[in-house]
């Protein structure tokens, strides 16, 4: 059997400055039990076309055991080409993962097509932000440490949640809404980045955009060309073998974020094809998860080893 190995593993750019439809909803201000559903909106959502289950955007809340919660939290955004989510292996087992190393697992059931395009996703990415950052105290969360992780499309989501947030309306009546929707850091898996160019997905620029999107747009919704000093670190990850969202994605993310002294990780694994999530059964794309943790550690994340 051939051993893998990362090609361009830990390579390191440091900042100048540092399903399930039988869900129980939970719609109350307490604290969710593990695994509850709650409403991003709970007098619906903007644009909501109706009220079935790919026009609620939730979150199923996954919290670790009190003596164990570091106080870190990740809104976890499966992928599915904007036109479904794999709700399970990049979701579910995410946020099992997570709480396991304790950190809170939020996985986002976000609108996409056929019934939604941009920017409802992006809406939806940012309102779940924006929920577990105003509900922090409930669920043991510091408000400075809620990062978001995407696969896919899912990537795609979170790069760009992660460089087109805002701070929030203070003059807002709904709380929420009060807060910043700016992720403290991002990771984007086998991400889809580009909209435009030769490296472009085009199934998924097809279900955020429709067939003909405007370019400013496509220029707009490409995080490579939107990344700024203000954007959070990023570990990255993909394989240079991945036959349906090429590795120049992250690569070109990686070079933008090394660019503008943003701190980043880039791990690209030698092998391995596109949709591993976790990575189990690989040798490789399996370690993945471990030097997430080491790199949250490292750049104060998650606390310290005692």
């Amino acid at each position: 059997m051939m051993w893998r190995r990362p090609i361009l593993g830990l390579i390191m750019a440091t900042c100048a400055a540092a399903a399930p439809g039988k869900e129980a909803m939970n719609h109350s201000n307490n604290p969710a039990p593990p695994g509850a559903v709650v409403k991003l909106w709970s007098q619906g959502a903007p644009g909501a076309k109706g009220d079935g289950l790919d026009d609620v955007p939730t979150l199923s809340v996954f919290l670790p055991p009190g003596d164990k919660a570091n106080g870190t939290a990740v809104v976890i955004c499966p992928g599915g080409g904007y036109g479904g989510l794999a709700f399970d292996y990049e979701g579910e087992d995410v946020a099992r993962w997570l709480n396991t190393e304790g950190i809170a697992g939020f996985v986002l059931r976000y609108r996409h097509a056929p019934g939604y395009r941009h920017p409802y996703p992006l809406m939806d990415a940012h309102r779940a932000i924006r929920t577990v950052r105003a509900r922090a105290g409930e669920w043991k969360v510091k408000t400075d440490r809620i990062g978001i992780l995407g696969f896919s499309a899912g990537g795609h989501l979170t790069t760009t949640a992660a460089t087109l947030y805002d701070a929030g309306d203070p003059a807002s009546d709904d709380p929420v809404e009060r807060v910043s929707s700016r992720p403290d850091f991002m990771v984007p898996v086998y991400p889809v980045v580009a909209m435009t160019g030769p490296y472009a997905h085009l199934g998924s620029r097809q279900n955020l955009l429709g067939p003909s999107p405007d370019p400013a747009l496509m220029d707009r919704l490409s995080p490579e060309k939107q990344v700024t000093r203000d954007t959070p670190p990023a570990f990255i990850v993909h394989t240079a073998e991945d036959g349906t969202v090429p590795v120049q994605n992250s690569v070109m993310l990686f070079l933008a974020l090394r660019e503008k002294g943003v701190a980043a990780e880039l791990h690209c694994f030698q092998k391995g094809v596109h949709g591993l999530g976790m990575g189990k059964g690989d040798p490789a794309m399996s370690t993945w998860p471990g030097q997430l943790i080491t790199w949250l550690r490292a750049n104060g994340l998650i606390p310290p080893v005692e």
